[in-house]
């Protein structure tokens, strides 16, 4: 029996909250796995696109559009 198959036996046996533990367990293995890099970010990769931002970005917003009022 592989590793793959042993774990699939075990796991069929837990409940789903226990599943869910062991997915999240993996996924966090997965990421730290030597080779497994974020994209790297490359400067001036969008220089000369035509972005704008409005004058106002940083006003903070009226009590209005936090509580849903026309």
């Amino acid at each position: 029996m592989s590793i793959e198959q042993a774990l699939m036996e075990q796991i069929r046996f837990l409940t789903p909250e226990q599943q869910q533990e062991v997915l999240d367990f993996a996924a966090l293995l997965r990421q730290r796995a030597p080779g497994v890099s974020k994209k790297k970010r490359i400067p001036g990769l969008h220089k000369g696109n035509a972005y704008w931002m409005a004058d106002d970005f940083d006003v903070p917003l009226p009590d209005e559009f936090w509580l849903g009022e026309a």
